[in-house]
């Protein structure tokens, strides 16, 4: 358990080095961007405003969709199924491609075999929050130790889901301080959001999107980043490896994926628009906002941090024990 954990390369947008065929054109098709996740949420503030780009250089049509469920397993398994054409573009966080395959005893889809991995959009960290239920005066992991060696009954962290990766930030934390921690995992981040608020759970593993405007405004503290280097919109909170845990170093991407046989041309034209949208300022400080960061890479470069993650997590989940359950 004492391997370094970096799910992200940190680093800036990594451009395309391959040439997309002049002759190539937009198809007359409609295209669809099938997100795993409710509509609103983190996924739209990719998918809407590239959807909008796409139209008219990829398709003659593009529309942000959904496929809510399992863990966004459904939507993963609605593309595997699609028509090989480029027209159906899966928008899927790491977790369900890189830690599903280690976590589940059996998934309806293989990552590497079913699907080309066209690029990386963003990637973002996670915050482990204390909220009105700890003491003000608990500000570090440090303090957090204390309190909860103090008061074991409320040794207790909400995550958004079971098995998810900031689920494991929580099991790695628990290795470490000597004192039993429980995950009380929730359906999703908003239900969460509220009981950490209200005081009802002490602390959890949020995405930092979602906890940064309370952090900013002292509803409440972030005791820690999973990001190798401090976070850009939460600069005051330092990482995880700044307080002595080195191993606890977790960045997630939101990456596209085509299904398997798709057309080599769609892939490197999905690629270049995808690159060539990420670079406006208006939409940078649009995911700016929501404490995403543009990131793109090449099809080549996001195949391999796709394989280097799914190797990654698996000594990480057979020394937890943990199997997801559906």
């Amino acid at each position: 358990m004492q391997r370094r954990i970096v799910l992200k390369r940190a680093g800036g947008m990594a451009l395309s080095a391959t040439l997309v065929p002049a002759a190539l054109a937009q198809s007359d098709k409609t295209a669809f961007i099938i997100s795993g996740f409710p509509a609103g949420g983190m996924g739209d503030q990719v998918a809407r405003p590239m959807a909008e780009k796409l139209r008219g250089s990829y398709a003659s049509s593009v529309v942000a969709d959904s496929r809510v469920g399992a863990g966004g397993r459904i939507a993963v398994d609605f593309v595997r199924r699609a028509q090989a054409d480029g027209m159906t573009i899966l928008q899927i966080p790491s977790s369900p491609m890189t830690l599903y395959p280690n976590t589940y005893r059996k998934l309806s889809y293989d990552p590497p075999a079913d699907f080309i991995p066209v690029t990386s959009t963003v990637k973002y960290s996670f915050v482990f929050t204390a909220g009105p239920g700890v003491p003000p005066e608990v500000k570090s992991i440090a303090d957090y130790i204390k309190w909860v060696q103090a008061h074991p009954k409320e040794a207790n962290y909400g995550v958004p889901a079971a098995g998810s990766a900031l689920h494991f930030v929580g099991m790695l934390l628990d290795k470490h301080i000597g004192q039993r921690l429980t995950a009380v995992p929730y359906k999703g981040g908003a239900p969460l959001l509220n009981d950490v608020l209200g005081g009802q759970v002490p602390v959890s593993v949020s995405v930092l999107g979602e906890v940064m405007p309370y952090i900013r405004n002292g509803r409440l503290r972030g005791l820690a980043v999973s990001s190798p280097e401090r976070s850009p919109f939460l600069p005051g909170v330092p990482t995880f490896s700044e307080q002595g845990f080195r191993d606890i170093v977790v960045q997630e991407w939101l990456g596209w994926f085509l299904p398997a046989k798709s057309p080599q041309e769609r892939v490197q034209l999905l690629n270049k628009l995808v690159r060539d949208g990420l670079q406006d300022p208006a939409l940078v400080e649009s995911l700016a906002k929501n404490g995403l960061q543009p990131f793109h890479q090449s099809p080549e470069e996001f195949a391999q941090l796709m394989r280097g993650d799914l190797a990654r997590w698996t000594p990480i989940v057979k020394a937890s024990g943990f199997t997801a359950e559906d």
